[in-house]
């Protein structure tokens, strides 16, 4: 890594996963010249359409018999559906067709591409939901319509048949695929990282790449040690909502920029850390306890704890003073084994023999609490 002289600021000596494939050199260099360290693995392989007979006879369609209207889904697949079409001698001419149409873009980066083509949206979603596109779409007559919808991976499954069912006379220019990456070996590599929380942060800039980390998690059987990191320790950053979305479904707190713009996330993920770094400070017992990051002060030592004792005492210092349940501190403990209420009993004692007995107080037949003054 090579750090930024003078670099300030909570990325500074962070350590952030990169997940990305297509732009992860550009992000790992935002986050470097910030002082962050990066940890990489591309968790997908964008490859073109194998069927690129497909892709061609549905350019020479759009420019003999124009469409009436365009639906651009993401933009790497626009500017290479462009320049698919000038490798044949026939980008001016699908630049003509289109021009022609009615464009709804998926998004600023849709946007982009179209612009730097020279062609103009009639409509663009900020949002990048394909719902958003749907729903805008929806007081539209659509019977009889001709429409093309450029797809990228699996950045519009469904949209086509969608618009099929409402009478549109739908084609597809289908650019590249999402495969999973060849080399597993860094992403079986990345969940241990997050599920033992040697990461500050983790990135995602597309929901396909959420969807194979959260699979291989699984595969691994750290499925939820990997989801318990991400909720209580490990910040999740996502490049915006159809990404976020991914970890919604699953109870995962995420930091998204306002636009889907790399610095603009990099910007976010260092306010989150410079928040997370201010710490949690409690005066439990007559002593001073400080929850900062993954660190743990004492009375101004540092405490070294294991994940499950950590955990819990998280649990107990988000609530100071309030009385968890077994049952309770039991679901914040990280494991995907068979786990009963004796192994939080087995976790207040490991707790209470690293950061002292009397700071952590067992109240009869309800669970325990801090000792902070009531």
């Amino acid at each position: 890594m090579t750090m930024r002289a003078g670099a300030v600021g909570a990325l500074v000596d962070s350590r952030i996963g990169i997940t990305s494939s297509r732009r992860g050199d550009e992000l790992a260099a935002l986050l470097e010249r910030r002082g962050a360290r990066v940890e990489a693995a591309p968790a997908l392989a964008i490859t073109p359409c194998p069927d690129d007979a497909a892709l061609r006879a549905v350019t020479a369609r759009c420019i003999e018999r124009p469409p009436e209207m365009l639906i651009a889904t993401t933009g790497l697949g626009m500017s290479g559906w462009l320049e698919a079409a000038a490798e044949w001698g026939r980008r001016r001419e699908l630049v003509a067709s289109l021009r022609r149409a009615e464009i709804f873009a998926r998004g600023p980066r849709s946007v982009a591409a179209l612009r730097s083509a020279g062609l103009r949206e009639t409509w663009a979603s900020d949002s990048e939901a394909m719902e958003d596109v749907l729903a805008h779409l929806g007081g539209r007559q659509l019977h009889g319509r001709r429409i093309i919808v450029q797809e990228h991976g699996s950045s519009a499954p469904g949209l086509a048949g969608t618009l099929r069912s409402r009478g549109g006379h739908v084609s597809t220019a289908t650019v590249h695929r999402f495969t999973v990456a060849p080399d597993r070996d860094p992403l079986y590599r990345m969940v241990g990282l997050v599920a033992d929380r040697e990461l500050d942060a983790i990135t995602f800039t597309s929901a396909p790449a959420a969807r194979v980390l959260l699979e291989v998690a699984a595969d691994t059987g750290r499925h939820g040690d990997f989801l318990t990191a991400l909720r209580r320790d490990v910040v999740t950053a996502c490049i915006g909502p159809v990404t976020a979305e991914v970890f919604d479904l699953w109870g995962v707190p995420t930091i998204r920029p306002a636009r889907a713009r790399l610095a603009e996330l990099v910007a976010g993920l260092d306010d989150a850390l410079a928040t997370r770094r201010q710490g949690t400070r409690l005066v439990v017992a007559d002593h001073e306890l400080v929850l900062r990051g993954e660190q743990v002060l004492l009375d101004g030592v540092e405490v070294r704890l294991t994940p499950g004792p950590r955990a819990m005492l998280r649990a107990l210092a988000r609530r100071p003073g309030h009385v968890l349940s077994r049952a309770e501190l039991l679901a914040m403990l990280p494991g995907d084994g068979l786990r009963t209420e004796h192994a939080v009993e087995a976790t207040v004692a490991r707790l209470r023999r690293a950061i002292g007995p009397g700071l952590v107080r067992t109240v009869t037949k309800r669970g325990y609490r801090l000792a902070v003054p009531l």
